[in-house]
């Protein structure tokens, strides 16, 4: 039977956990034989870990990487200061606010009471700790440095949510923009069209061919409004699936890199994080074959993807590795130089950190330069759009009021 322990070690330190034993006697023994100080046995139950597994609950990708790059900073400090790790988690579950997130780290927790290493604890969680995270756990676990490992991977989800936060602050008051211009050119299609439509009706006056395109596309749009509603709905649903299977995927991955300025910037983003990785984890003395298997099931673009899985192959074959990054379409020429350095030197995972150090820095300045210049170009489109629509009312009684005074 299972039974649940309070205790303290040797130097004092407060510890809890569960250890198997016929009855508390028993328990008791093979505690103190550890070395600990029993304080209090109870004969609870402990649930299975399937059974302690929390409810899955949705959390967004920005909020999951806040959480994690938080509880490796937590679980860093703690654990520096001579806490035991059981403790350390116990801790930051009571810091954290009831939600999703704190069932998830009691998860973890009673795993690693029950006897589980650590990386084991975050197999059951794989949307919150992904294989990369656990093989830099499992590292620090074997090598005994858990605690650095705990830095750098802190480390690694800032600089992760530092990206994330950069490109959703840049895109939002471009979206808020087109946002704004859609609902104006809607509400004039709506509203004020069909008033200057009733007042020509009433002069009778002949309207020129763009007036009557746009008093036909506003009687259209507010006689089959359900229409257009449902045919857009229908057409973002069928591109989005499409895009989710494997052609479509192909060929949105395949696109993205080829787009003037957005996929020199793509590239530029997967490369950082690919090589950011990929030093990682050599640097935590994973196996180069491991580590770029771990690299390419985490790349989000197919094409690099493909790139990694050549990589891998070459190196498999006793081959260098920077063979398969002298493709110039997805890997810049300084990238696939530094890389090559680094083997060269036996120093790759020093080059390859500063390498996406740099590109990081640079990637946020080519994201404020192009929100700075998406910015007036959408205001510039709004104001033309909203131009041409005023043009193409007023024209007519500009036109009505020249006749008059030609009559006069």
């Amino acid at each position: 039977m299972k039974l649940a322990y309070k205790a303290y070690d040797e130097l004092g330190h407060a510890t809890a956990g569960v250890v198997d034993a016929g009855d508390v006697v028993t328990a008791s023994e093979i505690l103190r034989r550890k070395g600990l100080y029993v304080a209090e046995i109870t004969a609870q139950a402990v649930s299975s870990p399937r059974e302690s597994r929390p409810r899955r609950h949705w959390l967004g990708g920005g909020q999951r990487c806040k959480n994690i790059a938080m509880f490796s900073r937590q679980l860093c400090v703690l654990v520096s200061s001579g806490t035991q790790l059981v403790d350390a988690l116990a801790a930051v579950e009571r810091q954290t606010r009831p939600g999703p997130w704190r069932e998830i780290i009691a998860g973890v927790r009673g795993r690693l009471e029950q006897g589980a290493s650590l990386s084991e604890a975050m197999e059951g969680y794989p949307e919150y700790f992904d294989p990369i995270y656990r093989s830099l756990v499992t590292a620090g676990e074997s090598s005994g440095h858990l605690l650095e490992m705990f830095d750098r991977l802190a480390e690694l989800k800032r600089k992760q949510l530092r990206v994330r936060n950069s490109i959703t602050g840049a895109l939002i008051y471009p979206c808020m923009l087109v946002t704004v211009g859609l609902t104006i050119f809607a509400m004039l299609l709506i509203f004020v069209v069909p008033r200057f439509s009733a007042l020509f009706a009433t002069l009778d006056v002949p309207l020129p061919a763009s007036t009557q395109a746009l008093v036909h596309i506003s009687a259209g749009f507010r006689q089959y409004w359900w229409l257009v509603l449902l045919l857009a709905t229908g057409g973002i649903v069928s591109v989005a699936t499409y895009l989710r299977g494997p052609k479509g995927r192909a060929f949105r991955d395949a696109a993205v890199l080829r787009m003037p300025c957005v996929g020199r910037v793509a590239r530029s983003f997967a490369t950082a994080r690919i090589v950011r990785l990929l030093g990682l984890l050599v640097q935590a003395h994973i196996p180069i074959l491991e580590a770029l298997r771990l690299v390419k099931d985490s790349a989000g673009n197919l094409r690099y993807r493909e790139l990694i899985a050549k990589a891998e192959d070459y190196v498999s074959r006793g081959e260098p590795m920077s063979l398969a990054f002298s493709d110039t379409k997805l890997i810049s020429p300084s990238i696939h130089e530094a890389i090559r350095s680094g083997e060269d030197s036996g120093e790759i995972d020093r080059l390859l950190l500063n390498v996406s150090t740099f590109l990081d820095e640079e990637n946020e300045v080519v994201i404020r330069s192009l929100t700075s210049i998406i910015e007036p170009v959408i205001l510039i489109f709004m104001g033309v759009l909203v131009g041409l629509i005023s043009i193409c009312m007023f024209m007519p009684l500009f036109d009505l009021t020249a006749m008059t005074q030609g009559g006069g």
